[in-house]
C-alpha cells in the first residue's frame, strides 16, 4: 500500500469522485479503512452493496486524453474474457465513469477479497510455505488463462528486439509461442486459501511462460520457493520458455536502471548470465 498522493488537490479530488461513484452505484464505503496506489493514482476502499454483499470499491484516474487502451480497460475486458476464472478471480460486478475538468476518472465495483495477499512486496520476503494443491491450482489457473483469445498485447516483440539485446547481452530468443498471460503474477497479487488472483489491468498476449517467468523473478531472493516455482512450471528453464525468462529478466534490470528494485539486482545478473549460456 502507498502512501496519498503529495499533492493536496489530487488527494481531495480522488476522495471526492471515489464518494461520487459509491453514491451512483448505491454501495456504502466501510469508514476509515483505504488504499492508495502508486503515485495516487488509484483509490480503493472496501463497500458493501445495498443488499450487503462485501464489495471493492477502486477508483483509477488519468489525464482525459491518456483514458483508454489496454490498462485503463483491462479490469473489463478481463471480466468479458475470463469471468471469475472458477473463482481465482474477483469478478468485475459495475463500472462507473465520470470526467471532471480535464482528467477522468473510471470507479470499478468488485468481489471484495478478504483473504490476505502472500506479501505485502511484490517481492517474495522470505519462503513459501505453500502445499502441493495451491502450487497445481495454481498452474491449472494460468494454463486457462493462457488459451483465451485476445488481440490485447501484454509484451511486444519490437520491445524484446530492443530490450534483451541491451540488458541480457543477447539476441531476442525467438518466441515459438504466443499466449495469453496475465502479465503482473507476483506475490502481492496472490492469495493462498482459496487462491486468488489480483490486478487484472495489463494482461494480454505475451511469450509462453511469461507468468511463470513473472513469479521466479519476483522469487529469486528465496532459493527453496524459486525452486519450487521452476518445479511447478517445466517450461522454465527449457528452450520454449528462454525468450519469455529472457523478456522478464530484461523488464527488472531495465527498473534497475531507474534504481527500482536494486534488491534483486544481483539475483538478475547472475539469472541474465545463465541465460547468456543457454
Amino acid at each position: 500500500m502507498y502512501s496519498p498522493p503529495p499533492a493536496p488537490d489530487t488527494e481531495r479530488h480522488m476522495r471526492a469522485h471515489h464518494a461520487r461513484a459509491a453514491k451512483a452505484l448505491a454501495i456504502r464505503v466501510e469508514p476509515g479503512k483505504e488504499f492508495w496506489g502508486w503515485a495516487g493514482r488509484t483509490l480503493g476502499a472496501p463497500a458493501r452493496t445495498a443488499d450487503g454483499r462485501p464489495a471493492w470499491l477502486r477508483l483509477v484516474s488519468a489525464p482525459e486524453d491518456k483514458a483508454s487502451g489496454k490498462l485503463w480497460d483491462g479490469a473489463l475486458d478481463a471480466q468479458q474474457a475470463f469471468g471469475d476464472l472458477d473463482g481465482h478471480r474477483p469478478a468485475l460486478l459495475a463500472v462507473h465513469d465520470a470526467v471532471d475538468d480535464g482528467t477522468a476518472y473510471r470507479a470499478e465495483l468488485s468481489v471484495r477479497v478478504d483473504q490476505p495477499v502472500l506479501s505485502d512486496d511484490p517481492i517474495l520476503q522470505h519462503e513459501a510455505q505453500l502445499p502441493d494443491s495451491w502450487w497445481q491450482e495454481l498452474a491449472r489457473t494460468l494454463e486457462k488463462v493462457s488459451a483465451v483469445n485476445t488481440d490485447r498485447v501484454a509484451v511486444r516483440q519490437q520491445y524484446m528486439d530492443r530490450a534483451i539485446p541491451q540488458f541480457i547481452g543477447i539476441p531476442a530468443p525467438a518466441v515459438t509461442c504466443w499466449t495469453t498471460a496475465h502479465s503482473d503474477v507476483h506475490w502481492a497479487n496472490l492469495t493462498a486459501s482459496p487462491l486468488r488472483l489480483l490486478d487484472w489491468e495489463g494482461w494480454g498476449r505475451a511469450p509462453e511462460g511469461f507468468d511463470a517467468a513473472t513469479l521466479y523473478a519476483y522469487t529469486l531472493l528465496q532459493p527453496g520457493t524459486a525452486a519450487r516455482v521452476r518445479a511447478a512450471f517445466p517450461l522454465l528453464g527449457s528452450p520454449a520458455g528462454l525468450a519469455a525468462e529472457a523478456i522478464m529478466c530484461a523488464q527488472l534490470l531495465q527498473t534497475v536502471a531507474r534504481g527500482d528494485n536494486l534488491v534483486l539486482e544481483d539475483r538478475l545478473r547472475d539469472w541474465a548470465e545463465e541465460l547468456r549460456q543457454r
